[in-house]
Formats: C-alpha cells, sequence, structure tokens
C-alpha cells in the first residue's frame, strides 16, 4: 500500500465514505475526538442493536424518533432510512419496477443531462472515479435514468446527482438507492423539484430572513452588496447540503445538533463573510 512522507498509508487519507481528506487534515485533533466519541457511537450501536432485535423491523414511535435525533450508527443507517421513509414499503409493493424502467426507452436529452453530471459529481470520492472497481458512476448514472424516466415531471436537474450519489454510499444498493431517492423528491420534497421550484424559493427566502434575525452584519452586507441570496444559497438547498456539509451532519434531524455547535458554526461563517466584505 502506498504511503505518504510521514508513513501514513494512503488509506488512512480516504474517509469511511470514500471521500479523500485535504492535506491540512488535522489528524491529531481527529484522532483525540474519535477516541472519545467512540464510546458515544457504541452506546449508540448497541442500542439500535436491541431495537432492531436482529429482525429488520421497525415500529414509528417517539423512541425511535429520539433515536434517529442522536444519530442512526452507519450499519444500520440504510435499513432505517428504508423504513421511516417508506422507501421499503413502495420496493416491496413494486417488484421489477427499477429493471423495467432501465430496460424502457430512453429519453435522449435526459441522458445526455445525466452524463455530463458524472464526473463531477463528488470528484474527491475515489469510489466515483473512473479508475474504481466497481465505479460507482454507472450506479448512480442508472439511479438517476431510472428516476428520471419514473419521475418524467422532475426529469433530473443538477444537484439531484449529488442526493443519488450520497444515498449510493450509504445503502451499497442501486435499487434501495432509486426508492430512497423518489420518497426524497416525490413526496418529502415535492415542491423543491418541482417547475415552480415553490418549497426550495420558499426555505431560500427563509434563510434570509433568519440572517436578518440572527446575524445582520450579515445581511447588512449582503444588502450593500446587491448579492441576491438565491445566487448563494441555491446549490445548498438543491442538492440538501450535500456537497456543502460532513457527511455525519446530512440528513440528521437538527435537534442532533447542540446549541454549542450551531452558535460555533453560525461565527465561524459570520467571520469568514465579514471579512470578505
Amino acid at each position: 500500500m502506498a504511503r505518504r512522507e510521514d508513513g501514513r498509508d494512503w488509506a488512512y487519507r480516504v474517509d469511511p465514505y470514500g471521500f479523500e481528506r485535504p492535506e491540512d487534515f488535522d489528524y491529531a485533533s481527529y484522532e483525540a475526538f474519535f477516541s472519545r466519541y467512540l464510546v458515544v457511537l457504541t452506546r449508540r450501536a448497541i442500542k439500535w442493536s436491541k431495537l432492531l432485535k436482529g429482525n429488520n423491523s421497525i415500529q414509528k414511535s417517539l423512541k425511535v424518533k429520539r433515536y434517529i435525533r442522536k444519530g442512526i450508527p452507519n450499519e444500520h443507517r440504510a435499513l432505517v432510512w428504508m423504513i421511516v421513509s417508506g422507501a421499503q414499503t413502495n420496493m416491496e409493493q413494486n417488484p421489477g419496477y427499477y429493471h423495467r424502467l432501465l430496460e424502457g426507452e430512453k429519453n435522449a436529452k435526459l441522458l445526455e443531462a445525466i452524463k455530463t453530471d458524472m464526473n463531477r459529481t463528488f470528484p474527491d470520492n475515489v469510489k466515483f472515479r473512473k479508475t474504481a472497481d466497481p465505479c460507482l458512476q454507472h450506479v448512480l448514472y442508472n439511479v438517476l435514468v431510472a428516476y428520471g424516466h419514473h419521475n418524467k415531471a422532475v426529469g433530473y436537474c443538477q444537484g439531484m446527482n449529488f442526493i443519488a450519489g450520497y444515498l449510493i454510499l450509504i445503502t451499497k444498493n442501486e435499487e434501495e438507492s432509486f426508492w430512497l431517492l423518489d420518497a426524497l423528491i416525490g413526496r418529502i420534497l415535492p415542491d423543491y423539484y418541482s417547475p415552480a421550484m415553490l418549497g426550495l424559493k420558499t426555505d431560500q427566502e427563509v434563510l434570509g430572513e433568519l440572517v436578518k434575525m440572527k446575524v445582520p452584519a450579515v445581511a447588512e452586507l449582503m444588502e450593500r452588496h446587491g448579492v441576491m441570496w438565491t445566487l448563494v444559497v441555491s446549490r445548498w438547498f438543491i442538492c440538501l447540503f450535500i456537497d456543502i456539509l460532513p457527511v455525519e451532519k446530512i440528513f440528521t434531524d437538527p435537534g442532533s445538533l447542540s446549541m454549542a455547535t450551531i452558535n460555533k458554526l453560525r461565527e465561524t461563517c459570520r467571520e469568514k463573510v465579514l471579512s470578505q466584505g
């Protein structure tokens, strides 16, 4: 295995999801944090295992909601997402549907739009590179093609590649990723990817109002430069922050973030924005 000059294995520079860590990654701080956090993760994994009882089933309840807010262990994440989103039920009620979509007649314009974004999806992830074996670009292409023909009103738009790619990393299953994508875009966020994108525009406006309330200096700077919020945050929302936030914070309930963490993130962002003003 290739090694860096400091003796670290090349694989050590890649996180569990396949993303390469940056050159300035603070390994010492990460290891110190993870050695403490591992105790929490282990305790959480034991509770989830008891909840699932080895029978791969789960009933929605306040207890389950509380567990989800605290975080779902990697080994259970795909199963829990499939169940609570309704994707598992839809997949079981439509056996063979996903594969029939891939075998059917294709829309040439849709295929071209999807192909254009393949190399742009997670360029810093070794699993999505053409040299990877297997290369997840092929799986991603299939999922997006199937969904584009399943939901013709949406088809394909930029940002969906990151959502589908992330689901593939978590589920490691092509068909499950398709049904989870359908749950997100078709039911949970139906107004995000509709032609009018009403849900997306609404959330952008809400963010702008929150910034005025919580960090007015940033809002004033934006107004002074005549910068529209939509120009800044559209990409954040359209890809559901998947290409913005750390992987472990994606698709978790806001309640899973402590106020100390939220305040630190807000202050860090505030300082960076104002320093550019």
